[in-house]
């Protein structure tokens, strides 16, 4: 990720910034308002604002006067409760503003959560820089991949360590919105190759048709039309803490495609910051935990009383018994 001079100095000013307040603010969260926290390639999420904090989950849970309680453990009790009883309307109380750049693809997939106020980049009235996502060489050949954010990354988010989803790039035959498989090292540098020409090819098309003032082009609204689905664009993104936590449990799960997933896991990271009682919880409850169905619970329970169970016997599909055999560790 690149900033121009000017784009450093605006959030630089902004940083530098005080404001005298009495609402509720977290040092944490304070550290890095404004700060381009990157990912991928070119992307970056920033934290413009933000509203509440524990406390204040706390104080409408129980309709109070004052931010919570006195004591931690308490609060933590109750945010625990909460989250474990699905109890979300507290959650709502709490907002983030975030300035987000990322692939056009990745937009496509995020903007399917629709619980959020949006207000995106419009290539009708500005012209796109010329940035688009190529995919690390390593993500196309390796079939599995630890963590990659920078060390200096993870310090800043204060994230734990935890494995990336795998990072296959072959088509699956069984899945039709995942991959599987890897791609030897030659076949990998040849994609590489060719998603770099075709999206270069295509921004020096647009450039040509945006023209300049000898040789009038035609519209901008018209000379995006040519440019790739890797092509960044940005976003204010403003959204409650429960409708971000929803959005974190289905996107950071290993089964997302590796792209939104790296923006999600930062995501995550910033709310651990934000609201260290309710990431808590979250990753207790929601993260680590399981919901079952209520024939896959009495399969549980046949098998604590010591019966042998088998997916004929069970009253599960045969997926449901996958899923089940691989919750237990007994594949």
């Amino acid at each position: 990720m690149t900033l121009t001079r000017e784009q450093e100095h605006e959030i630089e000013a902004l940083r530098a910034t005080r404001h005298e307040t009495k609402r509720a603010t977290v040092p944490a969260l304070e550290e890095i308002l404004y700060r381009p926290l990157t990912v991928l390639d070119h992307g970056f999420v920033r934290v413009i604002d933000y509203m509440g904090d524990d406390a204040a989950i706390v104080q409408a849970a129980r309709v109070s006067y004052g931010q919570g309680t006195k004591r931690v453990s308490s609060d933590r009790g109750l945010i625990n409760y909460l989250m474990r009883n699905r109890h979300t309307s507290p959650f709502e109380m709490c907002e983030i503003k975030l300035h987000i750049k990322l692939p056009i693809f990745v937009a496509r997939q995020w903007i399917r959560h629709r619980t959020a106020n949006v207000n995106e980049y419009s290539a009708r009235y500005s012209v796109l820089d010329r940035e688009f996502y190529i995919p690390d060489e390593e993500f196309l050949r390796l079939q599995k991949l630890e963590r990659r954010t920078a060390p200096a990354q993870l310090d800043l988010l204060g994230e734990r360590e935890r494995p990336r989803p795998a990072a296959t790039a072959a088509q699956s035959q069984t899945n039709k919105q995942g991959r599987e498989g890897v791609l030897d090292a030659d076949a990998a540098a040849a994609v590489i190759r060719e998603i770099r020409r075709v999206s270069a090819t295509a921004f020096t098309v647009y450039d040509k048709l945006l023209g300049d003032t000898e040789h009038p082009g035609i519209a901008r609204e018209l000379a995006r039309i040519v440019l790739p689905l890797s092509t960044y664009t940005q976003w204010y993104w403003k959204i409650d803490l429960h409708n971000l936590l929803h959005f974190i449990a289905l996107r950071a799960d290993p089964h997302a495609q590796y792209e939104i997933r790296a923006y999600a896991e930062l995501l995550l990271g910033i709310v651990r910051r934000w609201v260290p009682l309710t990431a808590a919880a979250f990753e207790e409850y929601r993260i680590e935990g399981a919901t079952l169905s209520g024939t896959a619970l009495e399969v549980i329970r046949r098998l604590l009383r010591g019966e042998e169970v088998d997916r004929e016997t069970s009253g599960l599909s045969a997926r449901e018994w996958r899923e089940l055999q691989a919750l237990l560790g007994r594949e």
